[in-house]
């Protein structure tokens, strides 16, 4: 079946995290994407640590590209050469999407840039990823995701309370801006509906993180407080954070004084859901401490399965900390159809996560294994641009491709 964005064309101007994290969204949704890729090279990620083992003493794949690459296509030019850069040029004409995240202005001495392409074709709607946007004193600087954590406050509320600034375990910041982009693109979609013109989506990895500070960012915009660091707890819910058990540590998340009043009686002390002190959330965030200390002693009086089990009967939030082999074994995720299973080119299969929304009549597809580099540039040129065998080895010979 085909899906909800089937009949659009996508060019990948992008590379790394953000970008191609949004296009693979695009991929999933139906989208036919064409990355562009450095002949030689290709995109960075296709040499980031740890590859896939070696087949006949070639090193494999690379994972990190691997994760955000499936359902594209990719085609090697070489964008410093004038023809390569009429080539996709050609691509674009033909395409309703561009994602790139190249410096500001680095594709303007190419012709590539949002006032050339869009003379071209008016109805182009182009997505241009950047670490600190368009405009600002800091515009022509690169951004690396954790660069942009520690810039926009988030590393300051992350980590301990007696420890280091941190970060996330993963890109959070490139990762949310590759979300934001594909709910861009799809915005300028529905807009083109209407005014049948495509326009530039200027996205900066800045600005996303800093409106992703959420309730953080809000709370001191209205008190001038400077929030600190809880670790694994939360600085507005209490309790709401990691315990230690008898066998290992369990997550606890009670967001309402009824789911209070059921853990207490649970933990063995009904009567501290009346009291003064801890009657209410605010009580309990004014007694953090105190109500921390009671309930720490008693989370270690069990196992996590056996607390678990309890309190998932009473219905209140709390689940183990998983690695991620537990992660992937889960019935519920098994159940989810999140992994997907591409059959390998080398007699290996190939698995990554795939994309989890459902949709009751249409799908997310998963067809296309992350592409090898330059895999279809034969196919993109003569399918799309109506090239011919002599055009394209031409081309190959003089490295353009």
């Amino acid at each position: 079946m085909p899906g909800p964005l089937d009949g659009l064309r996508v060019i990948d101007l992008s590379r790394v995290l953000a970008g191609p994290w949004a296009t693979q969204s695009l991929a999933d949704l139906g989208a036919e994407v064409i990355k562009i890729e450095r002949p030689g090279t290709g995109d960075d990620t296709r040499t980031f640590a740890p590859f896939l083992p070696d087949v006949d003493g070639q090193r494999g794949e690379s994972i990190y590209f691997l994760s955000t690459n499936r359902g594209k296509k990719s085609v090697t030019i070489d964008l410093a050469q004038p023809e390569g850069q009429e080539i996709v040029r050609r691509l674009v004409d033909t395409a309703d999407i561009l994602v790139e995240n190249y410096k500001v202005g680095n594709l303007a001495k190419f012709q590539l840039d949002y006032a050339s392409l869009s003379a071209r074709n008016p109805r182009l709607i182009y997505c241009s990823i950047t670490g600190f946007g368009q405009t600002g004193p800091n515009c022509a600087r690169a951004g690396y995701d954790i660069v942009i954590q520690a810039m926009g406050g988030l590393m300051s509320i992350t980590g301990a309370p007696d420890g280091q600034p941190m970060k996330s375990g993963v890109a959070i910041a490139d990762i949310l801006t590759g979300l934001y982009a594909t709910q861009a693109i799809l915005a300028a979609l529905h807009e083109r509906n209407r005014s049948g013109l495509g326009q530039f989506i200027d996205l900066a990895l800045l600005d996303v993180q800093i409106a992703t500070l959420a309730n953080m960012g809000t709370e001191y915009l209205m008190t001038g407080a400077i929030p600190k660091r809880h670790g694994n707890a939360h600085g507005s819910i209490v309790p709401y954070q990691d315990f230690e058990t008898k066998d290992g540590s369990i997550i606890i998340a009670v967001a309402n004084d009824a789911q209070f009043a059921r853990l207490a009686q649970i933990v063995g002390m009904p009567e501290i859901a009346s009291e003064v002190k801890y009657k209410s959330n605010a009580d309990r965030v004014r007694n953090r401490e105190v109500l921390l200390k009671i309930l720490e002693q008693k989370f270690r009086s069990r196992t996590s399965t056996e607390w678990i089990t309890e309190l998932d009967r009473e219905g209140i939030p709390a689940g183990p900390i998983n690695a991620l082999d537990a992660v992937f074994e889960d019935p519920q995720i098994v159940a989810r159809d999140l992994l997907v299973e591409f059959p390998g080119r080398d007699g290996r299969s190939t698995r990554v996560i795939g994309n989890p929304i459902k949709f009751s009549r249409t799908t997310t597809s998963h067809n296309l294994p992350p592409p090898k580099l330059g895999e279809h540039g034969e196919e993109v040129l003569s399918k799309v641009l109506g090239l011919s065998s002599e055009e394209i080895l031409r081309l190959e010979n003089n490295l353009t491709i």
